[in-house]
C-alpha cells in the first residue's frame, strides 16, 4: 500500500482553493492535515472544504510546523513570502513543494536551497508543466535525437482571462509581494519548460516588457542563448485573450509543437514533424497539480539523500536567475550575459 502523507497548505488563496487542495484531495497517498491564513475564519473554512477530518486550521505558522501530522509543506503563499514560510518549514523538519516563482530574489532562493540541505528535507518547486506527458514525451524525443541538435525553442503562455494588473485588488498587483507580473504568473513557467526541454542552461537574454515604475508588467518577451548554442524566446501576456499557448522545439531533422499545452490541465496535442510525415497525439483530461504532487511523494519515499525532485531547488534558482536577467534586460536596455552551466533539469 502507499504510504501516507501529511499534507499542509501555506497561503489559501484562489491558486491554492481552485487548484492545490484539490489535487491534495485526489493525490494517491496525500492527506491534507492543516492549513494556515492569517484569518482563523478562513482557515476553518478551508479546512472544512478541502481537509480530511480533523484537519486543522492555524493562524500562527510556528503552530502549524509543531503539529506531528504534518510531514510535507505545500507554500502557496505570495511570492515575497516563499523564503521565509521555506526556511521555517525546513527548520521544523518538513519537506517543502514550493509554488512558483522560488523566491524575489537570488539570495532569497539560496537561502532556501541551503536552509533545505542543511535540515535533510527535500525541496520541490511547483513546475506543473513538467508533468504534462506531451512535455515528457517531447524531451524524451530531444534526448533520442529525432530533431538533431536543438537550433531554436520557444514557448508562448497567456493568460486567457485577458485583463491587466492595473487596479486589480489582490497581492499579485503589489510589487512589494509579487516578483513581477505576467512574467511570474506565467512566464517563469516558459522559462523552466525551456530548459526542461532543451537540457542547457540560459547564458544570456535580451528582453523588454511593459512594466514602468511601480506598475508591474502585463506583457514580456525575451530572446535567450543556449550554452550549446540554441536560442529561445519567450513570450506571454495578458493583453491576449484569444492568443494560442504553444511551445515549439526545432532541430535540422524535424520540429515538435505543443498546441495548447501550456496550461494547467492535460489538454492540447503534440505535433511531431519529419520530413518524412507528422504526427500528432492527444492527452486525456487530467490533473498536473495531481501528477506533480504524486511525483514528489514518490521521489520522498526511499529517496536517497543524493537525488532531487523533478523540478528541484536549483532548477527554482535557475529560473529566478534568468527572470531577474530578464527583468534587468529590460530597465538596462541591454543583454544580460549570465554565468550559468547544465546541473540538475
Amino acid at each position: 500500500m502507499t504510504p501516507q502523507m501529511g499534507w499542509a497548505i501555506a497561503g489559501i488563496g484562489a491558486h491554492a482553493d481552485r487548484y492545490i487542495a484539490p489535487a491534495l484531495g485526489k493525490a494517491v497517498g496525500a492527506t491534507l492535515v492543516a492549513v494556515y491564513s492569517r484569518d482563523q475564519s478562513r482557515a476553518d473554512a478551508f479546512a472544512r472544504k478541502h481537509g480530511a477530518p480533523g484537519c486543522r486550521g492555524y493562524t500562527s505558522l510556528d503552530a502549524l510546523l509543531a503539529d506531528p501530522a504534518v510531514q510535507a509543506v505545500y507554500v502557496a503563499s505570495p511570492d515575497a513570502l516563499h523564503a521565509p514560510q521555506t526556511i521555517a518549514a525546513a527548520r521544523a523538519g518538513k519537506h517543502v513543494l514550493c509554488e512558483k516563482p522560488m523566491a524575489t530574489t537570488v539570495s532569497d532562493a539560496q537561502a532556501m536551497i541551503a536552509a533545505c540541505a542543511q535540515a535533510g528535507v527535500k525541496l520541490g518547486l511547483g513546475f506543473h508543466l513538467r508533468h504534462h506527458p506531451a512535455h515528457i514525451q517531447a524531451r524524451g524525443l530531444i534526448r533520442e535525437g529525432k530533431l538533431g541538435p536543438v537550433s531554436l525553442a520557444c514557448a508562448q503562455w497567456h493568460s486567457p482571462g485577458g485583463g491587466t494588473y492595473t487596479g486589480l485588488r489582490t497581492w499579485k498587483a503589489d510589487p512589494a509581494l509579487a516578483a513581477a507580473g505576467v512574467l511570474a504568473g506565467y512566464g517563469v513557467h516558459c522559462v523552466d519548460l525551456l530548459r526542461y526541454l532543451v537540457g542547457q542552461e540560459v547564458v544570456e537574454v535580451s528582453a523588454f516588457t511593459d512594466a514602468t515604475g511601480e506598475r508591474l508588467d502585463d506583457q514580456v518577451t525575451a530572446l535567450f542563448r543556449f550554452e550549446g548554442g540554441a536560442m529561445g524566446l519567450l513570450a506571454s501576456s495578458r493583453r491576449a485573450p484569444l492568443a494560442r499557448s504553444v511551445v515549439e522545439v526545432h532541430g535540422p531533422l524535424g520540429s515538435l509543437y505543443g498546441l495548447g499545452t501550456p496550461t494547467q490541465r492535460f489538454a492540447g496535442e503534440l505535433e511531431l514533424v519529419l520530413r518524412d510525415g507528422t504526427t500528432r497525439t492527444g492527452y486525456p483530461k487530467g490533473d498536473l497539480y495531481q501528477a506533480q504532487i504524486e511525483a514528489f511523494q514518490s521521489q520522498l519515499v526511499g529517496m536517497a539523500s543524493d537525488t532531487e525532485p523533478d523540478a528541484s531547488g536549483l532548477d527554482g534558482l535557475r529560473t529566478v536567475e534568468i527572470t531577474q536577467a530578464i527583468l534587468r534586460s529590460h530597465r538596462e536596455g541591454r543583454a544580460i550575459r549570465l554565468g550559468l552551466r547544465s546541473g540538475n533539469s
